[in-house]
C-alpha cells in the first residue's frame, strides 16, 4: 500500500475533529464519529463522536493482519461495549441515540476488501460507492423545504447560517431514526452490527487506486484538490445545502471550516 495524499479538517476550527484516519501496514481506515443529538455524555473531555472514533481507531490499529470483516465487526463491538458502565446498558438499549457511535470505511490489505460500516464513501478505480443511512436524504429534503419556507417568510441566508432553525425542526425526527441504528442500517456503537447492512467491496489482485472518505465531502473526486474545489463551490453557491444538487442536514456556518468534519485519503494498492 502506498499513501498518495490525505486530509483531515475539523468542521469547527476551535474543536477537535470527530473524524479520524488509521494507517498501519495492513489496514487503512477513515472513521467518522457521529455528532451527538442529545445532551447525554460518556466523557467530560470529548464529544461522544470523538470518543467513539478514538476507540475504533485504537482497535483497528492493533488488529492482526488476518482479521476478517466478521471478526472486525464482532471485535470492535465488544471493545466499544466494554467502555460502557453496566448501569448504562439498559438505557443505551432503549436509547440508541445516546450510544458512542461512529461509521468507518476500512481497506484490508490481506483480504483485499473494503468494509463500509455506516455512512461513508469511496472510489475504487474511479467508480463511486457509498453506504448511506436510510432516511438521511429524506431528512435533508425536509430541512431544505423548511429553510426555503423560512426564507420566503423573510429570514435571510446569513440568519439561517448562524442559527440553523431549519435543522432544529428535524432534530426530533433525526433522533427517532437513530432508534433504527444496527436494525435497518449499520454503525459501530457497542451493539450487534447486522452483517447485511455492511457493504463489502472485493478487489482482485490487479493494482488499484482507491479513495476512502467521510461524508464531509459532498462530491468525492479522484484527487483531493478536485474534492476540495467541489466543496468550496458548494459553499459559494449554496451555503445552506438546500439545492437539488446537494442537500444536507447541516449548513455551512460562517465561522466554521465546513458543514461537517471531512477526511480524505488516496492510496495505491
Amino acid at each position: 500500500m502506498e499513501i498518495i495524499e490525505q486530509n483531515l479538517v475539523p468542521k469547527n476550527p476551535k474543536k477537535k475533529s470527530e473524524d479520524g484516519i488509521v494507517v498501519t501496514n495492513d489496514f487503512v481506515a477513515v472513521i467518522d464519529g457521529s455528532t451527538s443529538k442529545t445532551n447525554y455524555r460518556h466523557s467530560l473531555l470529548r464529544s461522544n463522536g470523538r470518543y467513539a472514533m478514538q476507540l475504533t481507531a485504537r482497535y483497528i490499529s492493533h488488529m492482526p493482519k488476518t482479521t476478517t470483516c466478521e471478526q472486525f465487526l464482532t471485535g470492535v463491538t465488544a471493545y466499544i461495549r466494554k467502555h460502557y458502565k453496566k448501569s448504562m446498558l439498559q438505557r443505551l438499549t432503549d436509547h440508541p441515540e445516546d450510544r458512542l457511535t461512529c461509521s468507518a470505511i476500512i481497506f484490508s490489505r490481506v483480504c483485499r476488501e473494503i468494509w463500509m460500516v455506516g455512512d461513508c464513501q469511496c472510489l475504487v478505480g474511479g467508480e463511486y460507492y457509498d453506504n448511506p443511512k436510510p432516511y438521511e436524504a429524506q431528512l435533508a429534503a425536509l430541512r431544505a423545504e423548511e429553510a426555503k419556507r423560512q426564507l420566503a417568510e423573510g429570514k435571510t441566508i446569513d440568519e439561517l447560517l448562524r442559527n440553523d432553525t431549519a435543522r432544529q425542526v428535524i432534530i426530533a425526527q433525526m433522533i427517532d431514526t437513530m432508534r433504527q441504528q444496527n436494525v435497518t442500517y449499520s454503525v459501530i456503537d457497542g451493539f450487534h452490527i447486522p452483517r447485511e447492512h455492511v457493504r463489502i467491496i472485493t478487489l482482485d489482485f490487479r493494482p488499484w487506486q482507491i479513495v476512502l472518505a467521510s461524508d464531509g465531502y459532498p462530491f468525492l473526486c479522484p484527487t483531493l484538490a478536485e474534492s476540495e474545489q467541489r466543496l468550496q463551490h458548494q459553499r459559494a453557491t449554496d451555503p445552506l445545502n438546500i439545492s437539488p444538487e446537494f442537500q444536507a442536514t447541516k449548513a455551512f456556518h460562517p465561522d466554521f471550516n465546513s458543514f461537517d468534519d471531512r477526511t480524505y485519503i488516496r492510496l495505491d494498492v
